[in-house]
C-alpha cells in the first residue's frame, strides 16, 4: 500500500476529509447560528444587519461543504453510497433547507412589504435552526452506528429512524453551539442596542450549550459501547477531551472580559477538538454496524484505487494553499462592523 512519510493513502484522505468538515461546521457553523438568533432579534434593521454581517461570506463559506461532499465521493465511494442510503431523508431535507435559506437571504429585502419580510424571516430562521440540527442528528447516527449488513449494505428504517434519543441529544448540541458561534460573530460586527441585545442572548445561548454538551456527554460515556476504549489502549490522547474541556470553558471567560475575538477562536477549538475526538474513536471505521462489527465501512474497504487517491492528494497539496488564502483575503476585506448602504440585503 502507499504511504506518505510512513502514513497509507486512505488514512491521509481520512485526514483530508476529516479537515474539510472540520472546516464547514467552523465557518458555516456561526452563519447557521447567526440566522437561528434571527427572531430574537425584534426590530427590521436589527436582522438586516445580522444578515449582512455574513452576506459577504456565507456562501464562500459553503464551497467547504462542496468540496467536502466531493472529497468524499471521490476518495471513499461506498461510504457515501451507504450513508446516503441510510440518511437519505435528511439529506434530502437539508438540501432542501439550504436551498429556502439562500432564497431567503436573496429575497428578504426585495420587497416592503411587512408580510413578505415577516414570511422570509420565518423561513430564514426554520431553516438555519434545522440544517444544524440536522447535521449533529447525522453526526449522531454515526456515532451510534447503522444497521450495516453482508455487502455494506443498510437495513434500517426509512423515514423516522434516524431520529434516535442520542442523535436527538447531538442535534441539539450542534445548535447550541453554533447559536454561541453565531452570537459570538455578530458581537464582533454590530455595535449600539443591537450588541447589547446580543450580548444578553449570548449567555442564553451559551447556558444552552453547556446543559446540551453535558448531557450529551454523560450519555456517550455511559451508553455508548467501547467509546473509551482506544484512549484506554492509547493514553496519549486523553489530552484530546482535556483541550477540549478547556476551550469550552475558556469561551465564557473571554465573553465575560468582552474579547468576542479570541471567544471566536475558542469556540472555534471547541469544535474543531469535538470532530477530533469523534475521527479518533471511529478510525479506522467510516461507518459502524450495530448488526456485526465486521460489516462496518471502513477507510480500506470503502477506498477508491491507490491511484486515484495518490493523484486527488497532489490536487490537494496544490489546491490548500489556493483555498487557504482566498479565505484570508475574503476575511481581510470584510471585517468590522457592519454598515448598511444600497448594495445590503
Amino acid at each position: 500500500m502507499e504511504t506518505i512519510l510512513g502514513i497509507d493513502y486512505p488514512t491521509l484522505w481520512y485526514l483530508v476529509v476529516g479537515l474539510l468538515f472540520s472546516g464547514y461546521a467552523i465557518l458555516e457553523g456561526f452563519d447557521y447560528g447567526a440566522g437561528a438568533w434571527h427572531l430574537f432579534l425584534k426590530k427590521d434593521l436589527s436582522r438586516r444587519i445580522a444578515i449582512n454581517a455574513i452576506g459577504p461570506l456565507w456562501d464562500a463559506n459553503q464551497v467547504w461543504l462542496i468540496i467536502g461532499g466531493g472529497a468524499l465521493f471521490a476518495g471513499f465511494p461506498v461510504m457515501y453510497a451507504t450513508m446516503l442510503s441510510a440518511m437519505y431523508i435528511p439529506f434530502m431535507l437539508f438540501l432542501m433547507l439550504l436551498v429556502l435559506r439562500s432564497a431567503a437571504i436573496k429575497f428578504r429585502s426585495a420587497e416592503d412589504m411587512t408580510w413578505w419580510r415577516k414570511t422570509w424571516d420565518i423561513i430564514y430562521f426554520i431553516s438555519n435552526t434545522l440544517i444544524a440540527f440536522l447535521l449533529g442528528v447525522v453526526l449522531g447516527n454515526v456515532l451510534q452506528g447503522f444497521e450495516l449488513g453482508e455487502n455494506l449494505t443498510y437495513q434500517g428504517g426509512i423515514f423516522f429512524s434516524f431520529l434516535s434519543p442520542y442523535a436527538i441529544m447531538v442535534g441539539l448540541t450542534t445548535l447550541s453551539i453554533f447559536m454561541t458561534q453565531g452570537a459570538i460573530f455578530l458581537l464582533l460586527k454590530t455595535e449600539g442596542r443591537l450588541h447589547a441585545r446580543l450580548t444578553f442572548l449570548l449567555k442564553k445561548g451559551m447556558i444552552f450549550f453547556i446543559i446540551s454538551f453535558a448531557v450529551t456527554s454523560l450519555y456517550t460515556l455511559t451508553f455508548l459501547h467501547g467509546v473509551t476504549d482506544k484512549f484506554k489502549e492509547n493514553p496519549v490522547f486523553f489530552v484530546l477531551p482535556i483541550l477540549a474541556f478547556l476551550a469550552v470553558a475558556n469561551v465564557p471567560r473571554l465573553v465575560s472580559k468582552k474579547k468576542y475575538a479570541n471567544a471566536l477562536v475558542f469556540s472555534s477549538l471547541t469544535m474543531a477538538f469535538l470532530l477530533m475526538l469523534v475521527a479518533f474513536q471511529l478510525y479506522p471505521v467510516l461507518l459502524p454496524s450495530t448488526i456485526d462489527p465486521k460489516y462496518s465501512v471502513t477507510i480500506y474497504n470503502a477506498a477508491s484505487s491507490q491511484k486515484s487517491l495518490g493523484i486527488m492528494l497532489t490536487i490537494v497539496a496544490i489546491g490548500a494553499p489556493l483555498l487557504a488564502g482566498y479565505f484570508l483575503f475574503l476575511y481581510k476585506t470584510f471585517h468590522g462592523k457592519v454598515k448598511l448602504d444600497d448594495t445590503s440585503y
